[in-house]
């Protein structure tokens, strides 16, 4: 679709058509700004390298470093819950890793690899903050803010396209309890650790259960002289991930067998030397875990069989953890659907609750009062220190003023349900593309292939735009709303839509899901193959006064005539003609 001047009775307004005097195939200068130099950001960069040309990048990084998630969470026990030879860039394979699931230093050095060996330092700049962006109509451009963090100079920058790359779990927030800020101990979050903290011999209290809660306490609970552990909702504690893909006889199964770990799921040096050295045999096993993930949708099926299979082993295993005491078994297996809050392996949990020196408290928290917490029968506990492993902002509302055609997209964004287009657009807001935005496939596997599929449809829709004259794209209202239609009728039949607290539901116990694609993982990389060029709007270049959506086709001529490195004969290579 695209946008029309009209005259006053409602046609047309047609100027004098042109001939463009370029090729077809010419592409215009575009500058792109990016925020966060997190996964998304750095593969975006290499994407843009490996398939556009006239353009101009840069990344706005606030953080001292790259890696971004990787780089601020740095709690004890912080690890990746996707094995570790699938978390990672599928053109940067790490045939090192040291274990099965990769511990946060381990992905930190990583991206801080690829950021060196990519030479990406002249794309980001480090230390700055994009802190405003409203789009101009008239000049087809988003003007930015951003801050330098080590001048504190505030600067304008200009783009045709702003992508967003700073992802959903990335803005950490303390817990909503009256009088948190009055504690007198120690007061920390997991997504703000400090590097020098010392918990040992103390008594601490670790609020939350999910995917840092759960690693974050068996890794400090030998240390500490007393653990109380807050528990609001129970959660899924699946089996060490390794052995739930043996059980499930998986396509996993029989490629695991031949490897070797220890008993913490440590590779042998061995095994890691035969990684290095065997390239087939390690793209083979990356490719089949990498299967055996993305095959797993079928066990969200709300009162699937699969799913009351899977949710009756698990039952099993976490009471065999708990030493079948009664009292935790009934506060803390839940009775909800599994998957209707994130499952996650966490090995040595449980067992760490049984504890002598670790005490789980379900009763609800009135306040944090300066000697530590108190509960609502009145009860204080008394504390050194206080852990939040209580999670992010995910309402997916951007951290900064973001201005489009409709106004601040923060206010719309909290006013409603967050929807968008496919996970990377938005409506009314042009020349705009996100990473992880709403019903991103978070939950489904690892970000780094997903944001590899993500980039170079991004790239794909940047490319129309310099080569086809258009000034400003945009997913139309309709094609929002029919993809929102959709992902509001299939989500019921998942667990993830099941009663039960969860982010995917933007922290609601029976909102809709936010947070996750409608599908598959195979399912979103299916949907992404192709750009649906009817489901936008185009806004066409100044020099376009006729607004003819074929001016780009040029004087007749196609830039692949000219470049004499371009095969110019594809058409009669062999197997050509078989392919669509």
């Amino acid at each position: 679709m695209r946008t029309n001047d009209t005259n006053g009775d409602g046609a047309a307004a047609k100027a004098p058509y042109t001939i463009r005097e370029e090729p077809l195939g010419t592409r215009k200068h575009v500058r792109i700004v990016g925020i966060g130099a997190g996964a998304s950001g750095m593969n975006l960069i290499r994407t843009l390298r490996k398939n556009m040309v006239n353009y101009e990048h840069v990344v706005y990084e606030k953080n001292e470093k790259v890696g971004g998630t990787w780089f601020e969470n740095r709690y004890p026990g912080c690890r990746c819950d996707i094995p570790s030879h699938n978390y990672q860039f599928s053109w940067k394979p790490n045939p090192e890793w040291s274990n099965f699931f990769s511990p946060a230093p381990e992905i930190e050095e990583y991206l801080t690899r690829i950021f060196e060996e990519e030479h990406m330092m002249d794309s980001i700049k480090l230390r700055h903050k994009v802190v405003g962006a409203w789009w101009d109509e008239n000049r087809g451009l988003w003007d930015i803010s951003v801050l330098n963090l080590e001048t504190g100079e505030e600067f304008k920058d200009q783009a045709n396209f702003l992508v967003d790359g700073s992802g959903i779990l990335n803005n950490w927030k303390w817990p909503d309890i009256p009088g948190i800020q009055s504690f007198q101990g120690d007061l920390v979050h997991t997504a703000s650790w400090p590097k020098d903290f010392d918990y040992s011999n103390k008594t601490v209290a670790v609020i939350g259960n999910g995917a840092s809660g759960v690693q974050l306490l068996p890794a400090i609970q030998p240390d500490v002289k007393k653990l109380y552990h807050f528990v609001r909702t129970p959660t899924w504690i699946i089996p060490p991930r390794r052995i739930t893909m043996m059980l499930m006889g998986g396509p996993a199964k029989s490629i695991l067998e031949q490897i070797e770990f220890d008993e913490k799921e440590n590779f042998s040096q061995r095994q890691i030397e035969k990684f290095k050295t065997d390239p087939v045999f390690y793209h083979k096993f990356v490719k089949v875990i990498e299967r055996d993930i993305n095959s797993v949708f079928h066990i969200w099926q709300a009162g699937s069989e699969a799913q009351e299979f899977v949710r009756g082993k698990i039952v099993e295993y976490m009471t065999k953890m708990l030493g079948g005491d009664e009292r935790l078994c009934k506060i803390l297996i839940p009775q909800y659907p599994m998957g209707c809050r994130r499952v996650t392996p966490a090995p040595g949990y449980l067992e760490a609750l049984r504890a002598p020196n670790t005490e789980v408290i379900t009763e609800g928290i009135a306040r944090v009062v300066p000697e530590g917490i108190e509960l609502e029968s009145g009860q204080v506990v008394k504390l050194d220190a206080i852990l939040c492993a209580t999670g992010f902002d995910n309402s997916f509302a951007p951290r900064f003023p973001l201005v489009g055609r409709r106004g601040n997209v923060q206010d719309i964004m909290k006013a409603g349900t967050a929807k968008g287009y496919m996970s990377l657009a938005l409506a009314g807001v042009p020349n705009y593309f996100t990473f992880l935005g709403p019903n991103a496939p978070i939950g489904h596997g690892s970000v780094f292939t997903a944001s590899e599929h993500v980039a170079r449809y991004m790239a794909r829709v940047m490319i129309k735009c310099q080569t086809e004259g258009i000034k400003a794209v945009v997913p139309s209202d309709a094609a929002v709303d029919d993809y929102n239609a959709h992902v509001a009728a299939l989500m019921p039949r998942t667990a993830w839509a099941a009663p039960c607290k969860s982010w995917f539901k933007g922290g609601t116990e029976d909102g809709p899901v936010t947070a996750l694609h409608p599908g598959s993982r195979f399912h979103f990389f299916h949907m992404l193959e192709r750009v649906r060029g009817e489901d936008w709007e185009y806004t066409y270049d100044d020099d376009n006064p006729a607004r003819n959506r074929f001016r780009y086709l040029g004087n007749g001529f196609s830039t692949m005539e000219s470049d004499p490195a371009v095969n110019c004969t594809w058409y009669l290579d062999e197997g050509a003609a078989d392919r669509l």
